[in-house]
């Protein structure tokens, strides 16, 4: 079924009788081309641009839960490519650009909202490393745009400019970044998947991997045995666990991230801004709600739910950015389980076992690489070679030393 306007008068008229189900709820079958496990964004992104670019159609997506049960919904829904590092920023970038057509591209709202992110810096160093980071922005192809404080004010006239610890002396903005509503992506992926012969397997949870001479030729799962010639794992925060169960130790520490989002409260923000003096971002959803989160907690999980200090560091932040929120309430929280790597960059490449293919350790950046890691993962899992933009994603790089260090902070997953 296509989605228009024509469309939903004519289901309107009919009293909404006769919508078909967004994606088949598929069976498992004997045998696939190539089986995905993890059916959140990466996976199911995946699965789309293998059927849809390499005419590669025998495909299986196995997720444990259901679609959209796992960080896929559990994110602050950021969009953005305002990276630094020569191996990060034309891949981010790439992202973005399929994130501006991806709703015509699968005809589905995703409710992309390309309202600006905006980066405040509190120092002259600071200054000086956004506009670095700004002019490697614009020779990869992205925009960027160095503000001064009365730049900033003129736009965030909530900010506390005048008494505040960390005085706001301007900002790098990326006016194409935004945001996107998280669980209509991965309903769109899943959507585009099934469409072109993908089957989507919910609640079918992989156990172990079937080998034959040393060579992954399946899973075996919750419902039983699957063949495949190829078996891709986008699982995030379960990298390591997965990965375990084909005996691969990953360069890999899960942790929780909290997000929070407040009452609905009217116009406030008009886009996403982040606190150069701590680790604090904030944007207003459609319904009026503050959404919001900070670091990740400092010790490993896999549990899907945070701790009382990063709520009180992240609420600390707001306050110290913009004190008139004080007074909101916040409805909710929720832990998204991230995949963090020793360098804090991406690893999307083929494992030392035959037949089995990694993306995983996307840290902080899993949501927002969404679109271009299904790209990419799907052309190495076709061709296998990576594609030109993830191609420093190597998984031997902290063997070798090329790691892609976007902040700076050495081989420690907790400070990325």
């Amino acid at each position: 079924m296509h989605y228009s306007f024509l469309n939903l008068a004519w289901q309107a008229l009919r009293g909404h009788r006769d919508w078909q189900p967004t994606w088949r709820d598929a069976a498992p079958r004997e045998q696939y081309d190539i089986i995905i496990v993890g059916g959140g964004g990466h996976g199911l992104a995946t699965a789309y641009y293998l059927a849809k670019e390499h005419g590669i159609r025998n495909i299986a997506v196995v997720e444990k839960g259901y679609i959209g049960s796992g960080n896929a919904g559990r994110n602050t829904t950021i969009i953005r490519s305002n990276y630094l590092l020569p191996g990060n920023e034309p891949f981010y970038e790439w992202s973005m650009k399929l994130w501006e057509g991806l709703e015509q591209d699968l005809n589905y709202n995703a409710m992309v909202s390309q309202r600006g992110v905006l980066n405040l810096y509190h120092s002259d160093a600071q200054r000086d490393a956004f506009a670095r980071r700004g002019n490697a922005m614009i020779l990869a192809g992205a925009d960027a745009e160095l503000l001064d404080a009365k730049a900033v004010r003129s736009m965030l006239p909530m900010l506390d400019f005048d008494n505040a610890r960390f005085p706001i002396k301007g900002g790098l903005l990326q006016r194409r970044g935004g945001t996107a509503r998280h669980d209509a992506v991965v309903w769109g992926y899943a959507r585009g998947a099934s469409k072109r012969g993908v089957d989507v397997i919910q609640n079918c949870e992989v156990t172990g991997f079937v080998r034959e001479g040393g060579r992954v030729v399946g899973v075996e799962t919750t419902r039983g045995r699957i063949g495949a010639k190829k078996v891709g794992l986008a699982v995030a925060g379960s990298s390591s666990r997965v990965a375990a169960l084909a005996d691969m130790r990953l360069p890999i520490e899960s942790h929780v991230l909290q997000a929070f989002v407040s009452e609905a409260i009217k116009p406030f923000i008009p886009g996403v801004v982040t606190f150069g003096a701590g680790h604090f971002y904030i944007s207003q959803s459609d319904k009026g709600g503050l959404v919001f989160g900070g670091d990740i907690d400092g010790y490993n999980s896999y549990a899907q739910r945070g701790n009382l200090p990063t709520v009180e560091d992240v609420c600390e932040g707001g306050m110290a950015l913009m004190p008139a929120i004080g007074r909101v309430r916040i409805l909710r929280s929720w832990g998204g389980l991230v995949d963090m790597s020793m360098d804090g960059s991406p690893i999307m490449d083929k494992t030392p076992i035959d037949g089995l293919y990694l993306n995983a350790g996307w840290c902080y950046g899993g949501f927002k690489a969404t679109p271009a890691s299904g790209w990419c993962f799907a052309h190495l899992l076709a061709r296998d070679e990576p594609h030109a933009v993830a191609a420093a994603y190597r998984l031997d790089r902290f063997e070798t030393g090329h790691i892609i260090d976007e902040k700076g902070q050495g081989a420690q997953p907790n400070l990325h």
